[in-house]
């Protein structure tokens, strides 16, 4: 009987002492990292910079662009946004969270709001699903309501 006593007490050790292990923390996706400072450097308007974190030619779903999906050069995304500005000089993007898909893609929900220089001022939500690659990204899918209503 002692002997079984002395593994029962071997088992029962094993077993406690698993049970209080730390659980393990989630690593973070390396890509809300890059996504935090992409919006960082959007509401910086450094418009350079911020086409950089493009690859050199991307696909773009966007309301704006039309129906299908639209390549962009970093030239062509400069001026989208050099326009964008002049019509809302303080717009700025605003996440609301950041949704990590899989190896390349991270969705990010976020509120995009600016004011014209008449004091119209607008409040977009927006959802994006970016492809990210070899730390570029390569696809910016966009998705928010234009209708205006």
């Amino acid at each position: 009987m002692k002997k079984y006593q002395h593994t029962i007490v071997l088992a029962l050790f094993a077993v406690t002492l698993h049970a209080c292990k730390q659980p393990s923390v989630p690593q973070a996706n390396p890509h809300e990292a890059f996504v935090k400072q992409f919006f960082q450097v959007f509401n910086s308007h450094d418009w350079q910079a911020f086409t950089k974190m493009y690859a050199e030619t991307a696909d773009f779903k966007d309301p704006s662009l039309g129906t299908g999906i639209v390549k962009q050069s970093r030239e062509q995304t400069i001026k989208k946004y050099s326009e964008l500005q002049q019509v809302f000089p303080n717009i700025k993007d605003e996440i609301v969270s950041i949704y990590p898909s899989d190896s390349t893609h991270v969705v990010v929900e976020f509120v995009s709001s600016g004011t014209a220089q008449d004091g119209t001022s607008f409040r977009l939500p927006i959802c994006t699903i970016f492809t990210i690659e070899k730390g570029l990204i390569t696809k910016d899918f966009t998705y928010f309501d234009n209708s205006g209503k």
